[in-house]
Formats: C-alpha cells, sequence, structure tokens
C-alpha cells in the first residue's frame, strides 16, 4: 500500500511539473519537456496524453525537422480556468483576472471608500460580477477570487487581527468571504504584490518586497518550504514560500525604527520608518497626487527636489537594514516604488555606500508591475492552488 501511495504521489508529482513547465512558456514540445525535467519520454508522452484528454494542453502543429521525426508543438489551453483579483484600500476598488498564464487580462480601478458594512460587501460582489459579465469570463470556468488588503490576516483562525488603513480590528474574514459569488480568500496586500513580481521576472534565489505606499509593509519570498503560501517560479523551477511569521505579522518593515526619537508614526512610535518613506511624505506636498510631486520636482521645484533628497536617505537606511536582515534582492513596491525607475541608480549608490560587506547596490530594483499588481496577486494565488492539484 505504501508502495502504491508512493506511485501515486509520483506520478501527481511529475504530472504537476510537466503542466507547469508548458504553461511556463508560449510553446514546447515533448523532447524538450523530457531533457528539461529529466523524466523519461515515454513518461512524459502518457503525461502529455492524459493532460490533452482533460483539455489542459493541445497540440498546434509541428516544429521543423531537425534531422528525425517532427516533434509536436504543445501548448497550455490558459482560457480553461480563470480567477478574479480584488485590491481593496480606504478609498478604491481595483478588480482584475487572470487565466493560467498569470497575467492580468484586463483591470478597473474605482473610486470607492471603504466602509465595514453589508451593503460595501454586497457591493463588491455586485461589481466582481459585474466585472466579469463585461469582458466575458465564462463563471463556470472561474476557480476562485482573492482579495487583497493592508490589513494583517491571521489565515489559520480566519480572522483580520489590524488594519490601521480600513479601521478595521478582530472581525471575522467570512463577514467579507461570505459575500462573494466565487470561493474567496483573503491575502495581505504587500504579500500579494511580491507574489505577482516573482511570478513575472527573474529572480537570482530569495526576495524581499518593500512596499512603499500610503503606509509601508512588504513581504519575504524565500525558496525554500518555509512558508504555508507556496508557489512555483516558472524562471527557476523552484518552490517559492511567503515567510508570515508566527504571529502573522512578519515583514512589518514601515514599523522598524530608524531614527529613535524622531517623528511620529501613526503606530504611536517615534522613529519609524513608516514616518519617514510612505508615500503621503511626498504625496502630501501635492495634494494627495503622487505623480504631480515627481512632475513638479523634476520641473525645478528646489523645495520638491530637497524633500526627494532626504526621503531617498531615509529610504537607503531602511533598505540597507533589509539587506543585513536577509541578504538578498530587494524590490521597491508600492506607489513610490513604481516611480522611482528614473532615480533606482541613486538610492543604489546611497545603499551602497552604508553596506558593510559590498560596496554594489545592484540588488535593488524597482518593482515590474506599476499597476494593480495586489490585486493580480491575489488572483494569481487562485490559479497556483488549482494548479497544485493537477
Amino acid at each position: 500500500m505504501k508502495g502504491n501511495a508512493s506511485n501515486i504521489q509520483v506520478k501527481q508529482l511529475n504530472r504537476n511539473r510537466v503542466f507547469r513547465y508548458i504553461n511556463s512558456r508560449e510553446k514546447t514540445s515533448m523532447p524538450e519537456i523530457a531533457m528539461a525535467l529529466h523524466i523519461s519520454t515515454p513518461t512524459v508522452l502518457s503525461i502529455v496524453n492524459e493532460l490533452e484528454k482533460r483539455q489542459m494542453v493541445e497540440v498546434n502543429g509541428e516544429f521543423e525537422s531537425t534531422g528525425g521525426r517532427k516533434a509536436k508543438i504543445l501548448t497550455a489551453v490558459r482560457n480553461s480556468r480563470y480567477a478574479v483579483g480584488l485590491d481593496i484600500t480606504a478609498n478604491h476598488v481595483s478588480i482584475t483576472y487572470t487565466d493560467l498564464s498569470g497575467r492580468a487580462l484586463n483591470h478597473r480601478r474605482i473610486r470607492k471608500p471603504f466602509v465595514y458594512s453589508d451593503d460595501y460587501f454586497a457591493e463588491l460582489a455586485r461589481l466582481t460580477e459585474e466585472f466579469v459579465k463585461e469582458w466575458d469570463v465564462p463563471p463556470e470556468k472561474i476557480e476562485g477570487m482573492g482579495i487583497s488588503m493592508p490589513a494583517i490576516i491571521n489565515s489559520r483562525e480566519q480572522i483580520i487581527t489590524n488594519s490601521h488603513a480600513l479601521g478595521v480590528y478582530n472581525v471575522s474574514c467570512r463577514s467579507w468571504t461570505e459575500k462573494m459569488p466565487y470561493r474567496c480568500d483573503l491575502v495581505n496586500d504587500a504579500n500579494a504584490a511580491a507574489v505577482t513580481e516573482i511570478s513575472g521576472r527573474r529572480i537570482p534565489g530569495n526576495m524581499v518586497y518593500f512596499s512603499l505606499s500610503n503606509t509601508v509593509g512588504g513581504a519575504a519570498l524565500f525558496r525554500d518550504d518555509l512558508g504555508r503560501i507556496k508557489f512555483w517560479s516558472p524562471w527557476q523551477g523552484d518552490t517559492y514560500s511567503l515567510y508570515e511569521g508566527d504571529n502573522w505579522r512578519s515583514c512589518e518593515f514601515g514599523h522598524m525604527v530608524i531614527h529613535p526619537g524622531g517623528e511620529r508614526c501613526y503606530c504611536g512610535k517615534e522613529g519609524c520608518v513608516d514616518a519617514y518613506c510612505s508615500a503621503l511624505k511626498l504625496a502630501d506636498r501635492t495634494e494627495g497626487n503622487l505623480e504631480r510631486f515627481f512632475l513638479e520636482m523634476e520641473a525645478g521645484n528646489e523645495e520638491f527636489q530637497k524633500v526627494w533628497e532626504e526621503y531617498l536617505q531615509n529610504l537607503a537606511i531602511a533598505v540597507d537594514n533589509l539587506r543585513m536582515c536577509f541578504d538578498c534582492r530587494v524590490v521597491l513596491g508600492g506607489y513610490v516604488g513604481s516611480n522611482i525607475s528614473p532615480y533606482i541608480d541613486r538610492i543604489r549608490r546611497l545603499a551602497a555606500e552604508k553596506n558593510i560587506f559590498e560596496k554594489d547596490g545592484s540588488y535593488i530594483d524597482a518593482c515590474r508591475y506599476q499597476k494593480e499588481a495586489s490585486a493580480l496577486g491575489a488572483a494569481i494565488l487562485q490559479i497556483e492552488r488549482y494548479i497544485d492539484t493537477i
């Protein structure tokens, strides 16, 4: 019985690896799969035939001959499943959807102030169904939906323990999920954005995502089986996991103190990163319009240039602390991270000056996904949950 169970597990593992490999490429062939995954050709053939019967893989012609029999072109049927993702902020709701590709197919951002009420949740459900209908997404093919939010979420107890941004504390996740039209999970917004970031780029090793929005937070992604939320990266073929901490409060980078006795943070402490590196530090000077801050700064506003330089100096301290703690790549995300690409060399130099081990800041990157990263990540996690079952 143990032998049979082991064989079944190996078969499922190989089937999952083969599908993920096919899905991560625009086109491939059985010889390529066998070579890349070190699986015998007969085993690959058997798995591909099974996936074809399940309408998850299809043959789309043949490759040019290299001297022998032409290899069949294999592609994943990516529209066989979909997932919807929402991102909730204090003032907006963002909606997107994806298929097995993990790419955002369409998205919408709606101004809608958050209110913790049944009417608000019912409106979320209505907006979701309206969005699905607008883009002709077959409801029967939707595996589920994810909702990201700026909150600490105890996934074991299914409780939102703390969300300063939304003014919500110690409430059940069911009040959100039971109103939704599809199977639904809640996820921290920085965790969701980090999933999006690593699913679409080559990351050598581990990664810290530093979220610089109206509040400062982050996520840590480790290339090991250390966390509860796991997913596969097509680039390295590795399994990554989100580190959530013993009390679901990991990576609250905004509450690291970088200036003891300094500016007061909303949490009550003095000198927190959040008090120096939130997007509001910049946007408050332009009536909440962050893009306008950068435009006016580039146009020659000397006051804004001074504010930006101070911001970068404080950001460099925080980034160097993250490098010392995690010794891995740091991706700058959130509202500021979405605007920081033109200044990435400057922040790299500032961080390198503080690093006692290396005079190189190339480990710092600007986020690749600048819009709806959290909503997409919430949807990608639903797709990952489905692919795990293949």
